[in-house]
């Protein structure tokens, strides 16, 4: 059974096929970061059409480098939200085309639903059930998964996702885009020069707020000369303040729920502060942290085809509908 996956949600092209005895057999992924780097950050219109000439070509490639026909695909996943509509609608609609002319199943997948499982794509992946900390550019979601489709919503951002806290504090900054890398990245110069808030922390609860730590980020860059060197102590205040409050929060989720194994995953998992700050907390706690390789943290289509492929073998099956959600909430999901 090999089961072709799609991702489209946003800025990365990325085309993966997965077996289930096998495991992952070939993953390509293209980025359009290059493309709006000139523009500060993703322009809807123009993701839409890379999507369209960069997807069937790499389509064809993953078949290529997997030495596998169109006859050896038994179905086809694709993220259908959330995302950016004319994104999602150009994956959607090629997998269902695909689908239709290889005789084969298409169903839609939930993008952070296929985050939360990256992890499934290691060695040693996590045993249900476990916490899940899902952190990107839009999103900030803290999750109970007691099985695939079974989620329990505990907390998230009110406002501003930790990712897009990232990427304003680099403009603050100056320093463009993609954000969070080279606030990660020039982080490593800085010092423990300021002190900067933990929001939300001093009150019960697994609800995020960055939208304030973005204000008192720009107020105290802004009261400095704006050197280089205050450059990276704010951005290294700044994203200790993060990666602490990700700590705390999901601290509280693992006594909250009793729960011993946490999960991160999303664009923002790859940050080398929270990694640490999370493995810190987890060890004190006598609890296991899963992630990601550093590949599958970024939108890929390895996550969508395992997460499609856990479906399509549990027997979900959807009708031949083009289906595309933005806002889709993970809540609506299925069990399994």
């Amino acid at each position: 059974m090999n089961i072709l996956g799609i991702e489209t949600s946003c800025d990365e092209t990325g085309v993966a096929i997965y077996n289930p005895e096998k495991g992952l057999i070939c993953h390509q992924l293209y980025s359009q970061v290059t493309m709006h780097s000139e523009y500060g950050g993703v322009v809807p219109e123009l993701a839409s059409r890379d999507h369209i000439r960069k997807l069937i070509p790499l389509v064809k490639q993953t078949l290529a480098e997997s030495r596998l026909n169109t006859s050896d695909i038994s179905g086809i996943a694709y993220t259908a939200g959330p995302g950016l509509m004319g994104a999602l609608l150009v994956g959607a609609t090629t997998a269902r085309s695909l689908a239709w002319a290889w005789k084969v199943p298409a169903l839609a997948v939930h993008h952070m639903e296929g985050h939360l499982l990256a992890p499934m794509l290691e060695e040693n992946p996590p045993a249900f059930p476990f916490i899940a900390l899902l952190v990107s550019g839009g999103h900030t979601l803290l999750i109970q998964v007691d099985g695939i489709g079974q989620y329990t919503h505990l907390g998230e951002s009110l406002d501003d996702a930790a990712g897009e806290a990232f990427d304003k504090t680099a403009k603050i900054l100056g320093l463009g885009y993609p954000g969070g890398p080279k606030v990660s990245l020039l982080a490593e110069t800085g010092t423990d020069r300021f002190k900067f808030p933990r929001p939300m922390t001093d009150r019960p609860g697994l609800d995020f707020s960055f939208s304030g730590l973005k204000t008192f980020t720009m107020n105290t860059f802004n009261a400095t000369k704006k050197t280089e060197q205050d450059k990276a102590d704010v951005a290294f205040a700044f994203q200790k303040a993060t990666a602490e409050t990700l700590s705390i929060k999901c601290k509280r989720a693992l006594l909250q729920t009793g729960l011993k194994t946490l999960v991160i995953a999303g664009g923002v998992s790859a940050n080398k502060q929270i990694r640490a700050e999370l493995l810190k907390m987890t060890k004190k706690q006598n609890a296991e942290l899963f992630f990601p390789r550093l590949e599958f943290c970024t939108d890929n289509g390895a996550m969508i085809a395992y997460a499609g492929c856990q479906r399509l073998l549990a027997g979900q099956q959807e009708t031949l509908e083009i289906f595309a959600n933005p806002r889709w909430p993970i809540n609506t999901l299925i069990n399994i």
